[in-house]
């Protein structure tokens, strides 16, 4: 009889990834949509006005047509049924925090830490991660506390405080782990939005309501600066997440420069559509955001390609094939093997199997990204010395 295995932690993994992008996607369209229909509102007609309105639209979905209302402040009266949207934001934190468990926290030694990150210990690297996603939420919200802050300003005090945690991140973390905390850094801020400024302050309006006593616009409007914020955040979250699928990023030389770039841009491009919302149309956004995507590009590679592991590079070894086969077996064959040792692989990463001179050439280009990089081999467990790199990189170019 055959042997069975059931492999709980990849399965478990798999469905928290399922759970937590659909319970993002409802996240970020929610959020969409609300600012949306909020810069769409136009005046109440004549005949509606004087019964509180700030605005209404009309509009047209799946066969139907919608006639939407926003009270300045109060309706006449409540009605028995009011829809909260709160559950998108905590159900994405609450799977994210579970895949940052499973993944970075169950598997620190692999996946949280490497030779360049500041904290080696994996048991430390967690209570590093713990401090750094609570020191995120814990700057922004003083931050946005303060009432004496413009608008300008603040916005550049965000971005600031962002900035310094990007840099941050990719010191204390591995370079795949530093754009997650990133990600998951402005998520939690955004979780925090909604459950300790937007939910409150429309839990306050609805009591003043209730209760009949007097009306402050000031949780509202507070609420309501906190749901933007979330909105122009949502690209920066989007991008950190799926960059660190990109090796040529996160492993890039100066990756927290070029994410800072990225982030604001993906900012700066959702500024275009929100200010379209309000019927102001500005392409020439949309060009200067696709043209500081290629300068970024363009100057990150040529940074990337004066990258040197030895001060000398006539010391660096001449490998032979049979050399070279042996440190690629030894460093990178517990992964890229047809039957991978390492711990959750099933198969080769990529499909991707170095055991031959001839796979080495079908993905040179891939496997010199991957050696730039400095993140592979995996957390170099099998410890590739600097020496070791530099002459497989001269073998390979």
């Amino acid at each position: 009889m055959m042997g069975f295995e059931f492999n709980l932690g990849e399965w478990t993994i798999l469905l928290f990834r399922v759970l937590h992008i659909v319970t993002a996607i409802a996240w970020i369209g929610a959020s969409f949509y609300f600012v949306w229909l909020d810069m769409n509102l136009r005046p109440v007609p004549e005949a509606k006005q004087g019964k509180g309105l700030h605005g209404d639209l009309w509009a047209i979905h799946g066969g139907g047509i919608y006639e939407v209302q926003k009270y300045t402040l109060a309706p006449p009266q409540m009605p028995q049924t009011l829809h909260w949207f709160k559950w998108e934001a905590y159900s994405t934190w609450l799977t994210g925090s579970a895949l940052l468990v499973l993944l970075y926290y169950g598997r620190a030694q692999t996946y949280l830490i490497d030779g360049s990150s500041w904290v080696q210990e994996p048991s430390v690297a967690i209570l590093a991660s713990i401090g750094f996603l609570a020191l995120s939420v814990g700057g922004y919200e003083v931050l946005v506390r303060r009432k004496n802050l413009s608008v300008r300003l603040l916005a550049g005090l965000i971005v600031l405080w962002l900035g310094m945690l990007c840099w941050l991140a990719f010191q204390l973390f591995s370079q795949k782990a530093a754009p997650i905390h990133i990600g998951a850094a402005m998520a939690s801020i955004m979780a925090a939005n909604v459950l300790l400024g937007i939910i409150p302050g429309q839990r306050a309006l609805v009591q003043a309501i209730e209760s009949g006593g007097e009306l402050d616009p000031e949780p509202a409007l507070a609420a309501r600066k906190r749901s933007l914020h979330n909105n122009y955040l949502t690209l920066p979250v989007v991008l950190c997440m799926v960059s660190n699928h990109s090796m040529f990023l996160y492993g890039h030389p100066l990756a927290w420069a070029v994410l800072i770039a990225l982030m604001l841009n993906a900012a700066y491009l959702r500024h275009f559509f929100n200010l379209r919302h309000q019927g102001i149309l500005r392409p020439s956004i949309i060009v200067i955001s696709a043209v500081i995507f290629v300068l970024t590009a363009m100057v990150s590679d040529r940074l990337a390609g004066g990258v040197s592991f030895v001060e000398d590079d006539s010391e660096v070894a001449v490998l032979t094939d049979q050399q070279m086969l042996v440190l690629v077996a030894e460093h990178c064959g517990n992964c890229h093997a047809m039957e991978p040792t390492f711990p959750g692989y099933a198969a080769a990463p990529g499909g991707i199997v170095l055991d031959s001179l001839g796979a080495l050439d079908t993905y040179k280009a891939r496997t010199v990204s991957s050696l730039k990089s400095g993140y592979m081999p995996l957390g170099n467990m099998g410890g590739l010395t600097v020496e070791q790199r530099a002459a497989m990189l001269r073998y390979l170019e």
